[in-house]
């Protein structure tokens, strides 16, 4: 079971991706309206993919705030401890790969507290699927010391809901694979 916020957004996507004229179950950013998101919209983000790197593009003031810095333009992983920005870096790729939601359950900072952080994949300008839409949902009563550090510990990632894309599979024509 997910916070509220985060299941919030999940449904929100859900919705925007079930929409008819959706391509490949990615809807387009131009689908969000921000507004909806409220409250929450201080601990959204959105991130847009540069091959194999994900910066950010906005961010709310929360997580400004929460980060100690101006996030537009820093890489993503850069918020995690190096430990866990394999874990990180594969959900950006699955989220996008597969076309659904993808939780990050995490610890913030050294006092560990608890968070969860969605990934929620868009199309952009290009039409392509580059753009992914985040939320940070801290757990209730979070608090963070002023000199705690800021940077994130992911656990475990979750993809949520059915993949929007099917998974690829390999064929053979002629005795020669192909995808």
């Amino acid at each position: 079971m997910f916070q509220p916020d985060t299941q919030f957004l999940i449904d929100q996507w859900t919705g925007m991706a079930r929409s008819p004229g959706v391509r490949g179950g990615v809807p387009a950013r131009a689908d969000l309206e921000p507004e909806r998101l409220a409250a929450r919209l201080p601990r959204a983000f959105l991130l847009e993919r540069h091959g194999d790197e994900t910066l950010f593009r906005l961010a709310g003031s929360w997580l400004e705030a929460f980060h100690g810095e101006p996030l537009k333009g820093q890489a993503f992983l850069d918020l995690w401890r190096t430990a866990s920005r394999p874990l990180v870096a594969a959900g950006v790729a699955q989220t996008i790969r597969e076309a659904r939601p993808v939780a990050i359950v995490a610890l913030a900072g050294s006092l560990e507290a608890p968070i969860e952080v969605l990934l929620t994949p868009l199309r952009g300008a290009s039409s392509q699927p580059d753009l992914i839409l985040g939320l940070y949902a801290p757990a209730g009563g979070f608090i963070m010391p002023v000199d705690a550090s800021r940077l994130l510990t992911a656990r475990v990632t979750v993809g949520v809901g059915e993949p929007g894309r099917p998974a690829l599979t390999l064929a053979a024509v002629g005795g020669r694979r192909v995808a």
